[in-house]
């Protein structure tokens, strides 16, 4: 009895619910007024405009009205009387990177023989398998560069006729790093790929560094790299993609200066 009565009550306040709103929806529809707001396209852009705060933006500046950003380049002159190209440690992904005394990369890459430029002027060759860049910096170096491979040490030849970089042509562009004595070095830049200049195998260079009366000789990189700079001018021939006659952009330069 208490099931049926239940049920019918429920029956009543759903029949109920039912009628209001359907008298709801008759009287939204054909009595009850409505306001509408029709906002037009410029109106749309401006509140777009507001909610994502008024700025503006070119290639190198951002402003809004909370925050100025500029980015700037500055170059500075290094004053260098003779410079040339360095190991190109910015097309690499591993290999030690230190530039005055400050170390930018400490990933070892194994294998790799670098020359360390001590801040006494002196050179050393070493493998980054046998010390951290950590190390380098203790013992005072103040430029590392991870190119290779040595070219003379002790005065000999340390490379084999056959030794070559990567998937370097027997004849190439060239560049190298030589100390004769105590602040005695020597700057070397061969051309090559022109119908003048063939270039050089890294065993002729090596040679050629030995003939010179190098104790110590690091090749760095080479082929479209290779230029040597002197008194405000490029005095080689640099044979960018060995196509043309022009520098390639590399990412580091050994100078002389002050």
């Amino acid at each position: 009895m208490v099931k049926k009565k239940y049920g019918m009550w429920m029956e009543i306040i759903y029949g109920i619910v039912l009628v209001a709103f359907t008298i709801y929806m008759l009287l939204d529809t054909f009595v009850l007024s409505e306001k509408v707001t029709v906002v037009d396209s410029a109106q749309t852009a401006s509140v777009s405009q507001n909610t994502t705060g008024n700025n503006t933006k070119t290639s190198t500046t951002y402003e809004d009205d909370n925050i100025k950003i500029t980015l700037t380049d500055y170059r500075e002159n290094v004053n260098a009387i003779l410079a040339i190209n360095g190991d190109y440690y910015g097309a690499q992904e591993r290999g030690y990177v230190i530039r005055n005394g400050v170390l930018y990369r400490s990933t070892a890459k194994s294998g790799n023989e670098d020359l360390v430029i001590y801040a006494d002027g002196s050179f050393e060759i070493i493998s980054e398998d046998d010390i951290t860049a950590e190390e380098l910096l203790e013992k005072g170096a103040q430029n590392v560069l991870t190119f290779g491979p040595a070219l003379v040490e002790n005065g000999s030849v340390s490379v084999t006729e056959g030794e070559e970089v990567g998937k370097a042509m027997a004849s190439n562009p060239r560049t190298a790093i030589g100390i004769i004595d105590e602040n005695h070095y020597v700057f070397v830049v061969a051309d090559g790929r022109t119908s003048e200049n063939e270039g050089l195998s890294l065993y002729e260079l090596a040679e050629f560094m030995e003939s010179l009366g190098v104790q110590t000789a690091y090749n760095l990189d080479g082929g479209g790299s290779s230029t040597m700079y002197f008194n405000g001018e490029v005095v080689n021939q640099p044979t960018t993609n060995g196509h043309s006659i022009e520098e390639r952009r590399v990412s580091d330069i050994v100078y002389i200066g002050y």
